[in-house]
């Protein structure tokens, strides 16, 4: 082995015909292993000057390298491509440094110049651990158990702060009801830490904080300190209920957090907020026969499908839930103490000087959730957050701006926040980073259900966002009200339920957005999610036969196009 130029890693050329999946599968592994066996690999062009700059780089600090000029092999294009399978990145120089993938020429000088870069060149065999995650919430798990399937040495720090109230997700009772979710949610609990222990995870009931490059302090329940390191770090610290920022709120509100914490029933309660948690929390409170209010700052369901979302709100207005639109709190008073207690809450318009007030016994706080990244040192280590929301940004790989860090869950900028897909990208990252896997996570295509008392499924873009992306111009909606069969005895209103989906003309009525509002929206919606991900086209639902009576077979007999202006109301079965 020499410095620069190093010596020149070669492929075997199995040519420079479109590869047949056979041979690209064989070179990715080949890439892989020129990747697992070298301290550091460059991928390179002869004539490259950043390329040059990365070589002078390393040579100046005495590592030896392997690289591989892309112009000089047969088959350097397919080389090229199969790269960027791997990585995302197109350009060359592309880095590899003890098998984490640091990127190009500007992001290596940017760890030499930090540090970090020399950090990296450490071997992996110096750190404790292959992989520590950070957080124990359904993403982190299943990245940690699926590392540990593949064969690493994983561990789990997981300690959750306690709420305002007290609450830590595990200690409940409120009487029979809450005391048999409980019981259900601690024996998913026990479910977890026994599936860890099979797969020889490390389970750590402690607080994690980075303290340099590679290695994070715990701080368990005591106090006690303990610091760990490890080659590759995934951050899946989720996220914890926002508070108002005004006089009462964490001394007299709850969040959702804390609701099946309470030792009592709510009673009359004031939810502020219109999230999907605001109105699922509303409408089972009102459920189960409390009188409950909905404070609205400005839409409902931000994010979802406008026109759905009102209808989601509409439906419960009709069954008891008040709705307080464009006004915001500005002081919760207590007035009584009890089991529950009474409070005054003061609120004003958003849309000018009008101020009301309101007698409550329970204020439920579902504003939106801040992500729990700000105090376990990530600017110790340089990992870039939104400073406003504390997101953190990623690349399509999870991958942070620190090479060696990663993050899935609620934390990720820009994603969904949903359990479902959280797992399914823990799991994605680690057979990435440890099975030699390319699969990532697809965030657009993601079914979802918000279980208002009536479900409100859906699956793909908003009518919103499908205008916003597609045009207006380019875009069919099909779409009708019905009525389901199990209302029909009951003399339940025909003119409720609307299903709707979004098709591009241009792409062969290709189904972007798929909506429903009705009973079971959720079990509908699984089914044509799973369509969808196969290329779901109008004239694939048109040749699809319906099973009837069901409300899911309304989705193979639309006609109507919101363009037609025809009427969608159902007079019938």
């Amino acid at each position: 082995m020499s410095s620069l130029p190093g010596r020149r890693a070669r492929l075997s050329s199995p040519g420079t015909s479109s590869l047949s999946p056979e041979a690209r599968e064989e070179l990715r592994r080949r890439l892989l292993g020129l990747i697992e066996g070298n301290r550091v690999m460059i991928f390179s062009k002869s004539y490259c000057p950043h390329s040059t700059r990365v070589k002078e780089l390393f040579s100046s600090l005495g590592v030896e390298c392997n690289i591989l000029e892309l112009d000089q092999v047969d088959d350097g294009a397919n080389v090229q491509e199969v790269l960027s399978e791997i990585t995302n990145q197109r350009t060359v120089p592309n880095i590899f440094v003890n098998k984490i993938h640091m990127g190009g020429c500007d992001r290596t000088f940017q760890a030499h110049q930090s540090g970090l870069l020399q950090k990296l060149l450490q071997e992996d065999s110096t750190y404790d651990y292959d992989l520590i995650v950070i957080g124990g919430g359904s993403g982190g798990l299943a990245c940690a158990q699926e590392a540990a399937i593949l064969g690493k040495k994983v561990m789990v720090l997981d300690f959750v702060v306690p709420s305002p109230q007290g609450t830590s997700w595990v200690k409940h009772n409120w009487e029979i009801m809450t005391e048999a979710i409980q019981n259900h949610i601690g024996s998913l609990n026990w479910s977890y830490r026994l599936s860890l222990r099979e797969k020889t995870v490390a389970y750590v009931n402690s607080y994690g904080e980075f303290v340099k490059h590679h290695k994070i302090k715990a701080t368990n329940g005591k106090g006690q300190e303990t610091c760990y390191t490890a080659a590759k770090f995934v951050i899946a610290t989720g996220e914890r209920p926002r508070y108002l920022g005004i006089q009462g709120d964490k001394e007299y509100c709850i969040t959702s957090d804390d609701l099946f914490s309470l030792p009592y029933c709510p009673g009359k309660t004031l939810v502020v907020g219109a999230s999907y948690v605001a109105l699922e929390c509303a409408g089972f409170l009102a459920g189960v026969g409390l009188d409950v209010t909905v404070m609205v700052r400005s839409i409902l369901l931000r994010g979802f499908d406008q026109e759905m979302a009102e209808k989601v709100g509409s439906y419960m207005e009709q069954h008891g839930v008040k709705f307080l639109r464009k006004f915001i709190p500005v002081m919760v008073q207590q007035l009584e103490k009890g089991s529950p207690g009474k409070l005054k809450v003061v609120a004003k318009s958003t849309e000018g000087p009008e101020t009301i007030e309101g007698i409550y016994n329970t204020v439920l706080l579902a504003i939106g959730r801040d992500s729990s990244t700000r105090k376990i040192g990530l600017e110790k280590i340089g990992v870039k957050i939104n400073e406003k929301s504390g997101k953190i940004p990623v690349n399509d790989m999870e991958q942070t701006n620190v090479p060696y860090v990663y993050a899935v869950g609620d934390v990720l900028e820009g994603k969904l926040e949903l359990t479902p897909v959280a797992i399914q990208a823990g799991k994605l990252l680690a057979r990435r980073l440890f099975g030699g896997r390319l699969e990532k996570c697809d965030y657009i295509n993601v079914p979802t259900t918000v279980f208002t008392p009536l479900e409100y499924g859906c699956c793909g873009l908003s009518e919103e966002k499908a205008i916003e992306v597609h045009k207006k111009e380019n875009l069919e909606v099909y779409h009708t009200l019905f009525w389901p069969l199990e209302w029909t005895v009951a003399g339940r209103d025909n003119n409720t339920c609307y299903a709707k989906i979004i098709c591009n003309k241009f792409d062969n009525n290709r189904v972007i957005g798929f909506h429903i509002l009705g009973p079971n929206a959720g079990e509908v919606t699984q089914g044509f999610a799973a369509a969808m991900k196969c290329g779901l086209t109008k004239q694939l639902l048109d040749d699809t036969i319906g099973i009837h009576p069901t409300c899911g077979e309304v989705f193979t007999t639309l006609e109507i196009t919101k363009s037609s202006g025809l009427d969608i109301s159902q007079k019938g079965c």
